[in-house]
């Protein structure tokens, strides 16, 4: 027997095939999965970072909203369109009654004008007839004062028509306080039998007419044209005359100069 036979061996048991293969399989594939972890992160560090945004989806109910809205704002300019149209159309109606007032005015003073025309001429023509009138008068006072004295049934008219002066003058009146002008000579001639018509118009072509420059007392004064006159009176000799005036004046007693008359008839 050796001399060694009992004494341990110092030598490292010799591994077994499969254990150096288990190992170093392990080690392959540590390496391996190192060797891949690097390439990722190297691409990875490589490669920009992407964000991805979602959309809102739209649904049914909000669709429905978004085409309410549309409409509303549609009326809404219809609306507008028709409010705008109105005002337009009252503006226009304003300015065409403004135009139409101004007009009228217009008119109207026109009108007004045309009146005072008229009435100035009328009050002119008038004005000359009375002078003319009194001019003729003046110059025949000789002959009327020349048979100023009244005889007869005139004295009888002239008396009762001066017996009433300072009564009133009331339209219509007939007495016996009151008269108009026709009213007090229609009395006045009653008192001789003589029934004249009631009205001036009637009176002033009742009877002869005669001429300004011949008058005897009793005849009857006339202030207008002979069928349209607006005054009467009558003539009392000496160039006077009496007659319901106005209700101013009442009967009064005035020279023929005082209102010259237009013309006059006898009846006497």
């Amino acid at each position: 027997m050796s001399h060694t036979a009992h004494i341990r061996s110092h030598r490292k048991p010799r591994r077994s095939a499969s254990t150096i293969a288990m190992r170093t399989g392990v080690a392959s594939g540590v390496l391996g999965t190192l060797a891949v972890a690097t390439a990722a992160g190297s691409a990875n560090a490589a490669e920009p970072v992407t964000q991805t945004l979602e959309l809102p989806v739209f649904t049914g109910d909000l669709a429905a909203q978004v085409a309410q809205s549309a409409q509303a704002t549609q009326q809404a300019a219809a609306n507008y369109q028709l409010n705008a149209e109105r005002d337009a159309a009252a503006a226009a109606a304003a300015k065409e009654a403004k135009k139409d007032l101004a007009d009228a005015k217009k008119a109207e003073a026109k009108k007004k004008a045309e009146a005072a025309r008229k009435a100035a001429a009328e009050r002119a023509t008038r004005s000359a007839e009375r002078t003319t009138l009194s001019s003729t008068a003046s110059s025949s006072s000789s002959t009327s004062t020349s048979s100023s004295t009244a005889t007869g049934s005139a004295a009888a008219v002239i008396a009762f028509a001066k017996a009433q002066i300072g009564d009133a003058y009331v339209s219509g009146g007939t007495g016996p306080n009151s008269w108009d002008c026709s009213g007090l000579m229609q009395t006045a001639f009653k008192q001789v039998g003589v029934d004249l018509p009631r009205v001036s118009q009637d009176q002033s072509t009742f009877g002869t007419q005669v001429s300004l420059d011949n008058l005897q007392p009793g005849d009857i004064l006339y202030w207008g044209s002979a069928g349209s006159a607006y005054h009467v009176a009558i003539y009392v000799g000496d160039g006077m005359f009496v007659g319901a005036q106005n209700p101013s004046t009442g009967v009064v007693e005035k020279p023929l100069s005082y209102d010259p008359p237009s013309g006059a008839v006898r009846v006497l």
